[in-house]
């Protein structure tokens, strides 16, 4: 499985952005697919993340009610729609597809700056 994110980018803070993350290959064995980001100087955080039938969703606390996560599976893309962006929420972000085994397939992160 190969992951190709895109949408990052430079805001100020109140604005929104959209990420998405393409997936090519072996897509059919994935099973939960997310998002995580890290800051500087900070561990990676789980921001969300999506059941592949997309019935299912989770999000950290410090995103709830902000971010909302989707995938569209004809085009075996998923998609972060960040509102209200906080500078705290500037990071890179990685999304991962995890497969029936649990073994991670991962991006090459996308870089979220939010200006004061």
């Amino acid at each position: 499985v190969q992951l190709v994110e895109s949408g990052g980018g430079l805001v100020q803070a109140g604005g929104s952005l959209r990420l998405s993350c393409a997936a090519s290959g072996s897509t059919f064995s994935i099973n939960v697919m997310g998002w995580y980001r890290q800051a500087p100087g900070k561990q990676r955080e789980l921001v969300a993340g999506i059941t592949s039938g997309g019935g299912s969703t989770n999000y950290a606390d410090s995103v709830k009610g902000r971010f909302t996560i989707s995938r569209d599976n004809p085009k075996n893309t998923m998609y972060l729609r960040m509102n209200s962006l906080k500078p705290d929420d500037t990071a890179v972000y990685f999304c991962f597809n995890r497969d029936k085994s649990g073994y991670n397939y991962w991006g090459q992160g996308t870089q979220v700056t939010v200006s004061s």
